[in-house]
């Protein structure tokens, strides 16, 4: 049964969500235990999937690694026979084929530093590759902390697979993703025409403040920086996804904070679900891949 890990920004909770209560395959999932996975627990919930949890040392222990080898032992002497082994092979590559996805939310707060960031994720890409067939980064490339993952664990034992667009792009960040990728992003800036234009997700119109708190005077969420004159416009994206009537709320308060105007925005889930569906079918090959050259 392979496993795809899931690293995950909190502020990509919603679309993380969302994948993972439509996969309705997924034979097993499991939340890294920690204070920022109970939000995303609670969204599970209310969408019908009942993960696990447990802490990161304790995950190989739920995913019953080794279990059942003194069975295949005793096994073996009837691989001989053709009709068993030819069942044997199906029954394999059928629980090649249910995956297990684990999925580890880590604080927002480490956007605060970009450095602090990448050590975290690339830290616990190391601790999540032992048991991992592969490993969903569902971030960005976060200001270009992110940037050369791939080029840094090129020929790393656990495949690696990206939040990106279309175009082959990863996403730069949260705001690229909830807009459908880099290209989007780039057109919803030039229609705002040179006016300074801040981006509001449901869950950063929610977590602006504890953002601004946590970094204490950085200048992305200053107060003093936002009541520049530069800045006229909050965008407000709708994702497609549920997000209450907070949103609303959240958003023209956020405005009426900074003398903004409130603009509308469409976005999809379309990038998170993509490339979801890609790293799941490709930690899928992979598993009956190893299976398949055993047949004569």
């Amino acid at each position: 049964m392979p496993v795809l890990s899931i690293i995950a920004c909190g502020m990509l909770e919603d679309e993380l969500a969302y994948v993972l209560s439509q996969d309705r395959d997924l034979q097993q999932l499991i939340l890294v235990e920690n204070r920022e996975c109970q939000s995303l627990l609670r969204k599970l919930k209310a969408g019908t999937c009942l993960p696990r949890t447990a802490p990161l040392d304790r995950v190989p222990m739920l995913l019953n690694n080794g279990h059942g080898t003194e069975l295949r032992k005793a096994l073996n002497p009837l691989h001989q026979l053709h009709f068993f082994k030819k069942l044997h092979d199906k029954m394999k590559i059928k629980g090649a084929r249910q995956v297990t996805a684990v999925v580890n939310v880590l604080r927002l707060g480490l956007h605060v530093d970009l450095e602090l960031l990448k050590s975290e994720v690339y830290e616990n890409i190391r601790k999540m590759a032992p048991f991992s067939d592969g490993i969903l980064l569902f971030y960005g490339t976060c200001g270009n902390a992110l940037g050369k993952l791939e080029e840094d664990f090129a020929g790393f034992g656990c495949p690696l697979y990206f939040l990106k667009d279309k175009s082959g792009e990863t996403v730069e960040d949260c705001i690229s993703l909830a807009l459908g990728g880099n290209e989007a992003y780039a057109e919803a800036m030039l229609a705002c025409r040179g006016v300074g234009t801040i981006y509001l997700t449901p869950l950063w119109a929610l977590n602006w403040k504890k953002m601004e708190e946590e970094a204490g005077g950085s200048p992305d969420l200053n107060k003093r920086y936002l009541q520049n004159s530069h800045y006229g416009w909050t965008a407000k994206i709708n994702t497609g996804l549920p997000c209450g009537p907070d949103f609303h709320k959240n958003v023209r308060d956020f405005a009426r904070s900074f003398g903004m105007e409130i603009l509308e925005r469409e976005g999809s889930p379309e990038v998170a679900k993509r490339s979801y569906e890609y790293a799941r079918k490709a930690v899928i090959e992979k598993a009956v891949s190893q299976i398949l050259p055993q047949n004569p």
